[in-house]
């Protein structure tokens, strides 16, 4: 007997010290490099897109993987490539921590189309804002100290 899974998490993840250090010319070359990492963990990358200083990733992780462990490997992996690569010269590194929301299949679309237009969205919503929001709604208590 075969086993199933559908294992969908909503992960965000922001620049150290939230800077604005991801240049968005470049972003496709990032977002790749980070599909390449996610597909070698035997996970699936449904949708990626950010702004500056912030990522967001739908993904299905496979069981075999701890989410600690894939963002672990995901963040150390993206911010080598991406202070070697030269396509984002003020990137300093990765803030500490990620937020990481399950989600049903039946919400896919819906998250897709609101990862899809992060930037139209943070015309309105400052990171800080939309990530205080992610969490409430996913009745997670806020640490304040990680905010400023």
């Amino acid at each position: 007997m075969s086993s199933y899974r559908q294992l969908y998490y909503h992960i965000v993840f922001r620049t150290k010290h939230s800077l604005p250090t991801i240049r968005q010319e470049n972003v496709k070359q990032l977002y790749a490099y980070i599909a390449g990492i996610i597909k070698h963990k035997n996970c699936y990358l449904y949708w990626i897109n950010g702004t500056e200083n912030h990522l967001h990733l739908l993904t299905d992780i496979h069981p075999s993987v701890a989410v600690a462990e894939f963002m672990r490997d995901v963040k150390v992996a993206s911010s080598i490539w991406m202070k070697n690569s030269g396509f984002f010269p003020a990137f300093r590194g990765w803030a500490d921590g990620y937020g990481a929301f399950t989600c049903s299949y039946f919400n896919i679309e819906r998250l897709i189309d609101y990862i899809k237009n992060q930037q139209e969205h943070h015309m309105k919503v400052t990171f800080e804002g939309e990530y205080r929001k992610l969490l409430l709604e996913s009745g997670i208590k806020i640490d304040e100290r990680y905010f400023p």
